[in-house]
């Protein structure tokens, strides 16, 4: 190898992550506005010149939002969890059942009923709210978190199909020797199926509540006590009357994004090896 090309190997490396650097900088500068606009009172977030930097912090936001009256940070907190660990846990268990069912047994009409679920893809949300909804009004459910969790138990089509690929590549033998060996569907679905297909599963709860932590549109429907709120509720709530507490505003969209974040560092290695051993 000569010097010339090594050179140009090296001006190659340099530019690709020089690129990866730059555009890295342009996703995380949103983020580092919140954050920084945190820790400022409301004239500095519109000062100008733009000031980049708080001077000085304002430390006591980070505490006064958490008992600020209208947004009762905990008790919303404590909503959230409970909403993203109930859909999460409907979501992974339904799908992978619906999955493996699609991909490991046999029965009549189980290609026809593949393609009617992939096909509920094609259709908006917003063109099943209203009879969704009626649905729910009907039976009495509105006013609760019912509505939000109980779908999450029917399974989620993309996921399914998601799930449906990873079980596809599973050895048929290891199915058929368990069978031999007297194993029942449903045991080799736990303890065969699922612990091989764990990488999906972490992703498809990664997705799951990455999604419903900062849902919107059904908690606002759904919901009508403030005590009942999620954070995204909570906030938008916070942000309509108090209009000019910016900083107090930018504090709460920090402590509702953290925990996000949190998970993902957490989770990173699972969630990468998941991705990429996809088969879609």
């Amino acid at each position: 190898m000569t010097a010339r090309s090594t050179w140009r190997g090296t001006l190659a490396a340099v530019g690709r992550h020089g690129s990866l650097l730059a555009v890295a900088a342009v996703l995380m500068l949103p983020f580092y506005w919140m954050a920084s606009s945190a820790l400022k009172a409301t004239a500095q977030i519109f000062a100008r010149p733009t000031q980049w930097w708080p001077d000085p912090p304002a430390w006591e936001n980070l505490v006064n939002i958490l008992d600020y009256p209208g947004f009762p940070y905990w008790i919303l907190l404590g909503n959230t969890l409970f909403y993203v660990a109930f859909v999460t846990v409907g979501t992974v268990i339904s799908c992978a059942a619906a999955a493996y069912s699609f991909a490991c047994l046999r029965w009549s009409g189980r290609d026809s009923l593949f393609a009617l679920t992939l096909m509920t893809l094609l259709i908006p949300a917003i063109a099943t709210f209203l009879p969704t909804y009626l649905i729910f009004a009907w039976l009495g459910m509105t006013g609760s978190y019912l509505p939000l969790i109980l779908p999450a138990f029917l399974g989620n089509a993309f996921f399914i199909f998601m799930l449906r690929q990873f079980f596809l590549g599973i050895p048929r033998e290891l199915f058929d020797a368990a069978r031999m060996d007297g194993a029942g569907e449903i045991r080799i679905f736990l303890q065969i199926a699922m612990p091989i297909v764990r990488p999906a599963l972490i992703v498809v709860a990664v997705f799951t509540i990455l999604y419903t932590w900062h849902e919107f549109f059904g908690p606002l429907i759904y919901l009508q006590d403030p005590e009942d709120f999620p954070l995204s509720l909570g906030l938008y709530a916070f942000r309509t009357q108090r209009a000019t507490e910016w900083g107090l505003s930018m504090t709460g969209a920090l402590y509702m994004t953290l925990p996000l974040i949190v998970l993902f560092a957490l989770g990173q290695r699972y969630f990468i090896r998941g991705v990429t051993a996809s088969k879609l």
